[in-house]
Parts: structure tokens; sequence; C-alpha cells
């Protein structure tokens, strides 16, 4: 099945620069409806009003951190491909991601054809 590029998109990151650059490289990628939420709470509040078939979100985030976004998501069994974004590669951090479900997980820096291998990985190819 092909992928709809069409699709929304959600990215979550309380840095606004981080924000530009994932939204940037997105269109670059050919995927043009994207939404930005700049904490978890706001995500949890565009996730209730809108469909998305991928979120993209930062790990590190105040009050509400990716890692607590994602449970929140798979909490109301929710199957979206969730990738998460973090500065941190330490095993632990993975491992924690994985059991709460997390669909892909990129550490940055990272460019364009990373996240499109990430985004492969997850929702085929585009």
């Amino acid at each position: 099945m092909a992928v709809d590029k069409e699709m929304n998109v959600l990215i979550v990151d309380d840095y606004k620069t981080m924000l530009r650059i994932i939204g940037n490289l997105l269109k670059q990628l050919g995927f043009g409806n994207v939404d930005e939420a700049t904490d978890g709470g706001m995500a949890i509040e565009m996730i209730k009003q809108k469909k998305y078939g991928l979120i993209i979100s930062d790990w590190n985030m105040e009050p509400m951190s990716g890692l607590d976004l994602l449970k929140h998501v798979r909490g109301n069994n929710d199957n979206v491909p969730f990738i998460m974004v973090t500065a941190e590669s330490k095993t632990e951090n993975v491992i924690a991601a994985k059991q709460a479900g997390v669909s892909n997980y990129i550490v940055k820096p990272f460019n364009a054809e990373t996240l499109k291998q990430k985004m492969t990985a997850v929702l085929g190819e585009f």
C-alpha cells in the first residue's frame, strides 16, 4: 500500500527551531499537512481533534515528556506510528521507548535521509 503523503503529521517539540527543522524536512519529503505542538498536553488536545497518520515527538519536554505522550497515545489504543526524537542515545531510554510502544527512534542530529529511512521503516516505501 502506498504511503499517503496527504496524511496529517504531528510534530511535537518544545524547541521551536526543531519544529521548523523537522517541518522543513517533512516538506522536502513531500508531506505538506504538518501540525506542530510545543508540548505533550497540547499534542493530546490536537490528537483529540484530528486523526494523525504519524507523530514525531521529542523526548525531553516539560511539563509532559515525549515518553509520557507516547504512553498516553498507546493507552488510548491508538496504533498511530510514533517516532521518538532525542539527543539521548542511552540504551535504557531506547528500551523504555520500545516497551512503551514506540515505532522508531531517531537520535539528534539527523538529516532528511535519516528521517526518510525511519519513516519508511514504520510507514512503508514512499
